[in-house]
């Protein structure tokens, strides 16, 4: 096998091993960001405080509300009873009666707000709850995917890493450490096909001879624009 092709040969393997690590980390990426059931718990967590509230001040509406009515039993029982015969006194237990019921009213009303806050409350609650479920639910099935893919990738990823110990164990090693070098310098690309007369990469037109050597030389030729190896196939 000639130096070219060895390269190239090895330019594919690298190539193949930086697509899986990428997709790798964002497979570990997307397994390790629970952002999006974290928000659904805490909308969970809100919903429930709000309707712990709501519960609490429909509580003290229904105890204001009672203790106002019996308020008012109280002084209809003086009122009815008999003991009070004074009758500016009977006008003041008819008009704070009057003023009793009154505010009652307003007590009954409040209490009806509350339990309606408290209903939509309840709710809200449920509707978290259920959109937290639906959530794990499809986390689950998708994470399941995910590991099944992370596996099938490292499998694959540990076949190419054995490709390119045996692709490697055919070069030089000042070869290699060029190569290394250019798979730095070029964003990972250290060989370049000769494609119509130019180089894969850059897009360099070649000029005739130096194609003519990438394709027959024995030495290896490097593109006089990108410095990348050239294959000619």
């Amino acid at each position: 096998m000639s130096a070219s092709l060895g390269l190239f040969r090895l330019q594919q393997i690298d190539s193949q091993i930086a697509q899986i690590d990428t997709r790798l980390a964002k497979i570990q990426g997307t397994l390790e960001n629970n952002a999006e059931l974290q928000a659904a718990l805490k909308q969970v967590s809100d919903a429930t405080e709000e309707q712990h509230t709501a519960e609490h001040a429909q509580r003290v509406s229904e105890q204001e509300a009672q203790s106002q009515q019996i308020k008012i039993q109280q002084a209809e029982s003086s009122l009815y009873g008999g003991k009070v015969r004074n009758p500016k006194e009977l006008q003041d237990l008819q008009a704070d009666i009057a003023s009793l019921k009154k505010h009652l009213a307003a007590l009954e009303e409040r209490e009806l707000q509350d339990m309606i806050k408290t209903e939509s409350a309840q709710a809200e609650v449920k509707k978290a709850q259920t959109d937290l479920e639906q959530i794990q639910a499809r986390l689950g099935i998708e994470h399941r995917h995910l590991f099944q893919e992370k596996d099938s990738l490292t499998i694959e990823w540990e076949r190419l890493q054995s490709e390119r110990q045996a692709a490697v164990s055919t070069l030089a090693a000042a070869i290699l450490k060029t190569y290394d070098e250019l798979r730095q310098q070029r964003r990972g690309l250290a060989v370049a096909e000769v494609r119509d007369n130019a180089c894969g990469a850059c897009g360099t037109t070649l000029t005739p001879s130096v194609e003519q050597n990438a394709r027959h030389a024995g030495e290896l030729v490097r593109c006089p624009a990108c410095g990348r190896f050239l294959f000619a196939g």
